[in-house]
């Protein structure tokens, strides 16, 4: 005989597509829910910014932690973000809540992504290693040419690598978070929201390399604004994509 209340059906990560206007739309909610609270949003960029500086000091460990860390503390924001968005008041203490919360799939995210970053970092070293190796071979005039030549074809081919490892990551925390879904099926579910809405996400890409470049201005201060305001937005798609109906 079927129990009640009868459960409700599991979330299965399936996603929409939506129109390319919609980048634009989702970097106007990141920015009022930004001037929402900016004192509390402005004091976490702050916390996160000594964070991510304090583990660059630590040669590769640092940098591996950092991606490690980057899922649950993302967490955290995006739950700041759903705070805002239920006319809740954000804390600074929510920057930390990954550390309470899905703790273990986030971080399981962050060590999946710190081995796909590092997998990518080393394909860049063999790559450019191995052109520099077959230059130093040849006559002087030619291993020059080589060796330019290999660092920019490893450095384009990290940056194509790079990009579905980005788009497996950009939903994962959120669909953790807030859907329950294990580490790797948030990874899948991710990367096909993104691989059905690439039109949207080229042009929020454009948007956010030029919000980045007038960030940068104000000798990066502007970072203290633009770092809500884009998780504002991942919030936003998030929503857009996976849960408007």
């Amino acid at each position: 005989m079927q129990a009640f209340p009868i459960p409700a059906p599991r979330f299965t990560g399936g996603s929409r597509r939506v129109d390319a206007g919609s980048a634009w739309n989702w970097l106007t909610q990141g920015w009022a829910m930004f001037i929402a609270h900016p004192g509390t949003w402005i004091a976490m960029m702050v916390i996160l910014i000594v964070i991510y500086l304090g583990l660059a000091i630590v040669p590769l460990v640092g940098q591996l932690a950092a991606h490690v860390l980057t899922p649950v503390l993302a967490g955290g924001m995006l739950i700041a973000c759903q705070k805002v968005a239920d006319e809740q008041t954000p804390a600074i203490a929510d920057l930390f809540a990954g550390f309470q919360r899905s703790t273990g799939a986030l971080a399981t995210l962050g060590v999946l992504y710190m081995l796909g970053m590092l997998a990518v970092f080393l394909v860049i070293v063999l790559l450019a290693g191995g052109g520099l190796a077959g230059g130093m071979m040849l006559n002087q005039s030619l291993a020059a040419g080589i060796a330019v030549g290999s660092l920019l074809l490893a450095m384009l081919l990290g940056m194509l690598l790079t990009v579905p490892l980005l788009m497996a990551i950009w939903f994962a925390p959120a669909l953790v978070v807030f859907n329950g879904m294990q580490p790797v099926d948030a990874l899948k579910a991710s990367f096909n929201a993104c691989l059905k809405n690439v039109l949207v996400f080229t042009v929020y890409g454009l948007f956010t390399m030029v919000l980045c470049f007038f960030a940068a201005l104000p000798v990066g201060l502007g970072f203290l604004v633009l770092g809500p305001v884009l998780a504002g937005s991942v919030y936003a798609s998030y929503k857009d994509i996976f849960l408007a109906t």
